[in-house]
């Protein structure tokens, strides 16, 4: 039995797996600034570098996207999406490391403290500089949801998304043609 997804033409596939890890990768960056910039939520160092598999996915998703659109050879979107799928892989890894930090699972980075605040210091008002840095550890979740129980963190949900961008991603590198 075949589901609908196989039934259709490969670069019809093609283009709808792609279009899908795409706007999945970029609204879910575009969120993480949003919580940062709008939210007020300061990223921890880990929280900064879980960023970066969606700044290598989401225009290596654009490529495939556009590969399909314009009827590239199957191996160009394929081999995209198999790369969308390794770097999401490793997002998920970055995530479940930081969740198990923030949940007193195993000891984070001695060094996690300030996302970036330190580069904003101001050397001829040093000491007032160092009364406006907010430090985020990596080991204090910041937000859950639910906010009680045993809600994800940013951290654990971004574990949950690279992983289905990763299985999605997976799935249309390996689907038959």
């Amino acid at each position: 039995m075949s589901t609908a997804a196989e039934t259709l033409p490969p670069a019809r596939r093609d283009i709808g797996v792609a279009a899908l890890v795409f706007t999945l990768a970029l609204v879910t960056i575009l969120a993480a600034w949003g919580f940062q910039f709008v939210g007020g939520y300061v990223p921890c160092k880990l929280c900064l570098a879980e960023r970066v598999p969606y700044y290598i996915g989401v225009p290596i998703a654009l490529v495939a996207l556009v590969a399909a659109w314009r009827r590239a050879p199957g191996w160009v979107v394929r081999s995209a999406l198999a790369l969308i799928a390794a770097v999401f892989l490793y997002g998920a890894y970055l995530g479940i490391y930081h969740a198990g930090v923030e949940w007193s699972w195993w000891a984070g980075p001695a060094d996690c403290g300030a996302g970036g605040g330190l580069s904003d210091l101001n050397a001829g008002n040093l000491l007032g500089s160092l009364e406006n840095i907010r430090i985020v550890p990596c080991d204090a979740a910041s937000w859950r949801f639910p906010a009680t129980g045993w809600g994800l963190s940013f951290a654990g949900w971004n574990a949950v998304i690279s992983l289905v961008i990763a299985g999605i991603a997976g799935w249309g590198a390996l689907s038959r043609r």
